[in-house]
């Protein structure tokens, strides 16, 4: 068995887990409502509109803004139409989705991506409980994919690694971009 083989199996057992150990008929709504949040990327897309708003926080909101379509670029033009990867459900009969059945391929997760691209600009240039919040519910969001057995860990993460990439970039672009210049 090759690494790639040994990776997709293991991404299958975990929600496997997942669904037998973790779903309950009382989360579910709640995982359906918070997976919600990132359909189509519209609640950070909400945010970054109310960030470049205000005066104090339209540098975040632009740098938000720019991560995300940047995640948006990587991950669902150009990685998952590469890696075409199959939806969990596509591939092992077990797992059952939750919600209707995504389209596009699963690898890597848009949602995360689209979440953590906004959180982690927000973590890095707002101050205290303002940053925390949108990485404690990009979290939220990265999980309730894997409970509602739509994407692998896997993607999950990939999802975050490419959100971790365009924050950098975006948050040390614009801090290049508005600095004071040094003479």
């Amino acid at each position: 068995m090759n690494i790639l083989q040994s990776i997709q199996q293991l991404d299958g057992e975990i929600l496997l887990l997942i669904q037998q150990y973790l779903r309950t008929d009382m989360l579910t709504p709640f995982m359906k409502s918070v997976t919600f949040l990132g359909n189509g990327g519209w609640f950070w897309i909400v945010l970054c509109v109310l960030l470049i708003c205000f005066g104090k926080t339209r540098k975040t909101g632009v740098t938000a803004a720019l991560s995300l379509l940047s995640g948006f670029l990587i991950t669902n033009l150009l990685i998952k139409n590469a890696v075409a990867r199959p939806r969990p459900f596509d591939t092992y009969t077990q797992i059952i989705p939750l919600i209707t059945r995504p389209k596009d391929y699963s690898f890597p997760s848009g949602h995360t991506c689209a979440s953590f691209a906004v959180a982690l600009v927000c973590l890095r240039m707002l101050p205290g409980k303002w940053g925390i919040l949108p990485v404690v519910l990009a979290g939220m969001i990265a999980f309730s994919r894997l409970y509602l057995g739509v994407h692998y860990p896997g993607d999950v993460l990939a999802g975050f690694l490419v959100a971790l990439l365009t924050s950098t970039v975006a948050c040390r672009l614009m801090r290049r971009t508005f600095s004071p210049q040094k003479s």
